[in-house]
């Protein structure tokens, strides 16, 4: 509170009731690229990293992979509120970093040099980070370390693994691609597909066409995230959502959008690939995030400059 209160200069961040707000943690390296730092952080120790951020506090973090989609999300609030001044179903972003309060000046300064609506920084020495999440409602987890997304999973909050890379900012509105099973939905078909072959998992899916497939690790976070669409009517949303599965529509399909129906969750579009590469899709969608628990389909959409994030 006292490096914020120091400084006049950091414009004030509307309050949001976590009660109601999509409330969205993110690590230091995921909304900035810190991959410089870090390198320096392993090799000689935090004390050099902490006196690198100190000669530096006042020279800002280049975006990393997440940023855009926080500045999406930061559009979403504008929008809502310009709808209705007193909604309070808004994204709230926090920031939950490893960092020490000194070396994270930077990082406060890097979110003003920027302008994005951080409600919160959070600089915890403590290993696991993530114990933290569900006292602040946190409702989607993303780090750039892959054992903060397991420990967060653990917990029952939805998390994914953000691969830093060059990323170009795409324009508003939010746009989210979720992959289908392990990720929106469970991995029931994904095991008997393991198991028994592709004609397995067919059969399994005709067998259980009329029955809802249980929910993924990112399914709240959906769920959530679809509440908020439904403020808006199609035409004017500045959200909009996406399914790109590797499912085939004509046999693995049915399930899929009879799920999506029974969870009441609307997507805008959705894709059922049969197994095609998901690169030129994602390509023409240029999403702020791409959800997936493929690491050769993140691959792919690292590939053609979209940012993502693994759900292991």
């Amino acid at each position: 509170l006292s490096l914020l209160s120091s400084n006049p200069s950091f414009l004030p961040v509307l309050q949001k009731d976590p009660r109601e707000a999509l409330v969205i943690a993110v690590t230091t390296r995921a909304i900035f690229n810190l991959e410089e730092e870090h390198k320096l952080y392993l090799e000689k120790g935090k004390e050099e990293y902490t006196r690198h951020q100190l000669a530096n506090q006042d020279k800002p973090l280049p975006p990393g992979t997440a940023f855009a989609f926080v500045q999406a999300a930061q559009y979403v609030n504008k929008k809502i509120l310009e709808s209705n001044p007193a909604e309070k179903s808004l994204f709230d972003i926090l920031v939950l970093s490893n960092n020490s309060p000194e070396s994270g000046v930077r990082i406060i300064n890097s979110a003003k040099h920027y302008g994005l609506e951080i409600s919160k920084f959070c600089f915890v020495s403590d290993e696991d980070s993530t114990q933290y999440l569900k006292s602040h409602g946190v409702k989607l987890f993303l780090s750039a370390d892959r054992t903060d997304v397991c420990n967060a999973l653990q917990r029952g909050v939805s998390a994914a693994l953000v691969f830093q890379q060059e990323v170009q900012a795409p324009s508003t509105p939010l746009r989210v691609v979720f992959d289908g099973d392990a990720v929106l939905f469970s991995d029931e078909t994904d095991q008997v597909f393991r198991e028994q072959g592709l004609e397995g998992a067919l059969r399994y899916e005709r067998a259980m066409e009329a029955v809802p497939m249980g929910e993924g690790p990112l399914k709240a976070f959906a769920m959530h995230l679809g509440k908020m669409c439904k403020k808006f009517n199609q035409e004017t949303s500045p959200i909009r959502t996406y399914l790109v599965t590797a499912r085939s529509g004509r046999d693995m399909g049915i399930r899929a959008i009879k799920t999506l129906r029974q969870w009441g969750l609307a997507i805008d579009e959705a894709f059922f690939m049969d197994g095609a590469p998901k690169g030129p899709i994602l390509s023409q969608i240029q999403p702020h995030i791409f959800f997936d628990d493929g690491l050769h389909n993140i691959q792919g959409a690292q590939d053609v400059g979209v940012p993502s994030a693994w759900v292991p």
